[in-house]
């Protein structure tokens, strides 16, 4: 591959990690992680590693940021019970 495809796939992946590290909230910072993912899949690929690129794109780009956003769907729910049972028991 050319040069600049591995630069241009460095680049995205330098932007991509670091957008998912400047993300507060939980789940923005799963979709930012799934779009790194892909970017990365993409990097493996333009470095001749298309198997790893796949795997990639099944765990970091997909699975990963799923069970990130079940948990975070998770947490939120018991917290919205745990609020209004203590609103229910402060009557």
């Amino acid at each position: 591959m050319s040069d600049a495809v591995i630069v241009v796939a460095l680049l995205l992946t330098a932007a991509s990690a670091t957008a998912a590290v400047a993300q507060r909230d939980p789940a923005r910072q799963a979709l930012v992680l799934s779009v790194l993912g892909s970017v990365l899949a993409v990097l493996f690929t333009v470095l001749q590693a298309p198997d790893v690129g796949l795997s990639q794109l099944a765990v970091g780009a997909a699975l990963t940021p799923l069970l990130i956003m079940l948990s975070v769907r998770k947490v939120r729910r018991r917290g919205r019970t745990h609020d209004a049972a203590a609103k229910d028991g402060a009557r």
